[in-house]
């Protein structure tokens, strides 16, 4: 395709050095040969909208930058199933009960596949849970054959005096389930430490999981790793995991998302400076680092290694298929004005 050709010569003809490892001379050389991007939008915040990449670095819009699922509510999280099908999981509001999920074959077509409604006030050790539900995340795990759904509830209102109190307070719970329909019988926390965490989404790499993590901590000189991206691991699905590691990201970041390079051998991880302000870059060999900043989204192009198109938020990141990324850009097509960002 025109633009995976575009996009590749574009990386490879940039100006300053060293640009980000883990690409390919040709396309068709990739291991991971193209991206998705589900996210939702500053000014029409908590909808669902698509971007894709086939380099993991360089993304553009799709569908003239409108929604491409009118139904949708939440925070974009997809994950690929048992079946091969797509999952997609959000909920109204905070405040909603419930949590939606949806399925797809193709990722344009959703059909709603089931509503689960946690017992928050179930959850061992936490009698205390407030009735808020924050940005589930799904992940199917291969090796067990079952889904665990996360996603943060706090146990403390905020005060004028101390509205922060309600964020440190955000703790994340999780259940299991083998057909998203079926759930385990009460939600768990996932950690055993006494720490705030939200946007909380889970990965198996090699022989460990991690997880990867906001501390939801104000940042102080006693809290210096406050409202960062961190990482922590276990060798089980549900723990126990490890403290988290230092900060992978500057403060005031949070949904992180995490995709493999094309060749397979690198790990790129976004986050976004919030509000809506920009998003950064961090690149590692492993997940256990060590990790380093890349220079993006500036909209400068003799000094951006990384685009993205303007306004986006947060949402999930996963590898796709030519195949899966022909088609989507067939059904909806493909921002071109996004290629001026690109340097010549």
């Amino acid at each position: 395709m025109v633009l995976a050709s575009v996009v590749t010569a574009s990386v490879k003809s940039m100006g300053q050095q060293p640009n980000p490892p883990g690409q390919v001379h040709r396309v068709e050389d990739a291991v991971n040969q193209a991206y998705l991007f589900a996210h939702m939008t500053h000014q029409d915040y908590g909808r669902l909208y698509y971007s894709v990449s086939v380099d993991g670095l360089h993304w553009y819009a799709l569908n003239e930058k409108k929604r491409v699922f009118d139904d949708y509510r939440g925070h974009p999280d997809i994950c690929k199933g048992h079946d091969g099908r797509y999952y997609l999981v959000g909920n109204t509001n905070d405040a909603s009960p419930a949590i939606d999920i949806w399925v797809s074959q193709d990722l344009i077509k959703w059909e709603k596949h089931h509503t689960y409604t946690p017992d928050l006030r179930s959850t061992p050790d936490y009698a205390h849970a407030l009735q808020r539900i924050g940005a589930p995340k799904l992940y199917f795990d291969a090796s067990t054959q079952q889904y665990i759904l996360t996603w943060h509830t706090p146990h403390k209102e905020g005060t004028k005096e101390d509205p922060e109190r309600y964020w440190a307070s955000q703790r994340t719970l999780y259940v299991l389930s083998k057909d998203l329909k079926t759930f385990s019988d009460h939600p768990v926390k996932l950690f055993d430490w006494d720490m705030g965490t939200i946007d909380v989404f889970i990965r198996k790499i090699g022989g460990h999981y991690y997880a990867v993590i906001k501390d939801e901590t104000y940042p102080t000189l006693y809290w210096p790793t406050g409202k960062t991206i961190r990482i922590s691991r276990s060798p089980s699905l549900i723990g126990p995991y490890s403290e988290p590691s230092p900060p992978v990201s500057p403060n005031f970041r949070e949904a992180p998302m995490l995709i493999p390079s094309p060749d397979n051998q690198i790990w790129y991880l976004y986050y976004e400076q919030y509000p809506g302000v920009s998003y950064g870059l961090s690149i590692a060999d492993h997940l256990n680092g060590p990790w380093y900043q890349a220079s993006g989204y500036t909209f400068h192009a003799d000094w951006d290694k990384y685009s993205l198109p303007e306004s986006v938020r947060h949402g999930c990141m996963i590898t796709i298929s030519k195949e899966e990324y022909d088609t989507l850009v067939s059904r909806f097509g493909i921002v071109n004005d996004e290629l001026s960002t690109l340097p010549k």
